[in-house]
């Protein structure tokens, strides 16, 4: 039998031994923890460890994507990003094989298969299964709207109501229907407007049957069963069956007007008035009178041309 080869390098903290003072030295850090931030006196185990910390601090991004020369705090941030560019899914579920760039994605969509919802709001008691959509949740209650628009200063609870948003102000369009070629904005608008094609109208009224293809549209047919007009202006109390028209109506408080002729800059209230103007530079006039064939650009000044025949056939000889 061999003699066991002895190891010179005990540690006093705990019982292990060592063959080579740098294993000791190592281990004497990781029991003492004793790399401290000077800025925030948080404790390290490890001098990497605190270095890649100062960072936050520095506000130092040494690691920077070639593909797009986005830059990094640290090398395992820039890896996970490379993802994005390669498509690379390296984590994937075993209940429905959907792939994942990064662990930490996987492990949140694991709770919806188990239905765990561990982040509790402290205001309702409402579950989620992930801490971002805890954090959106919240907002509902702070009422606050951090994302703010550059352009019209409308401000938002999530960014990705900004980046929908901000559409309106580009005309950007990334959603095509492959049947027409019409596009939007969002892909929710794209989704409703499918079910055209589809003619699935899954919306049923109780009172009259009358079918719709979205909730939405189904809310605002109830409402004229109903006569309920919920939405009440804060200012004069008028009140409406639809936000919508509330919305329209306050500007007239407000004197908003944020749809804008992008040909003699005028600026409208409403677009539907914006849509009428624009006929005056186009010199389209779609409302013809079948009496003597005047036409007109908005159906208000056809309807108001239409009283001068019916009181020239009332006049009395």
């Amino acid at each position: 039998m061999e003699p066991v080869e002895e190891k010179p390098y005990a540690s006093d903290m705990c019982s292990e031994s060592f063959y080579l003072q740098q294993c000791l030295n190592a281990n004497l850090q990781t029991k003492e923890k004793r790399h401290v931030c000077e800025v925030c006196n948080r404790v390290f185990s490890q001098q990497s460890h605190l270095k890649a910390h100062l960072r936050t601090h520095t506000k130092e991004k040494p690691f920077i994507c070639n593909a797009c020369n986005k830059a990094f705090s640290q090398q395992s941030n820039l890896k996970t990003h490379i993802r994005t560019h390669t498509e690379e899914k390296p984590f994937g579920c075993d209940v429905c094989n959907k792939a994942f760039s990064q662990l930490s994605h996987l492990k949140m969509h694991l709770l919806k298969h188990t239905d765990e919802k561990p982040f509790v709001c402290d205001v309702c008691n409402k579950a989620f299964s992930q801490p971002s959509n805890l954090k959106m949740h919240l907002l509902t209650h702070t009422k606050e709207k951090p994302f703010v628009c550059n352009v019209c200063n409308k401000a938002f609870t999530q960014k990705s109501n900004l980046k929908t948003h901000l559409r309106t102000h580009t005309e950007e369009k990334p959603y095509a229907c492959d049947c027409c070629s019409k596009a939007f904005s969002c892909q929710s608008y794209l989704k409703i407007h499918l079910l055209t094609h589809a003619n699935q109208k899954p919306f049923v009224c109780d009172v009259c049957n009358k079918a719709f293809s979205v909730q939405l549209k189904l809310n605002t047919h109830l409402q004229s069963h109903m006569k309920e007009k919920p939405f009440v202006c804060d200012v004069c109390n008028k009140a409406y069956s639809q936000q919508s028209l509330l919305r329209i109506h306050q500007r007239t408080h407000t004197k908003e007007k944020p749809f804008i002729c992008n040909v003699c800059n005028k600026a409208f209230s409403q677009q539907s008035n914006l849509k009428t103007h624009l006929r005056i530079h186009v010199e389209q006039k779609p409302y013809t009178c079948d009496d003597c064939s005047k036409s007109f650009t908005s159906q208000s000044y056809f309807k108001r041309h239409l009283l001068t025949h019916s009181k020239e056939s009332t006049v009395v000889i």
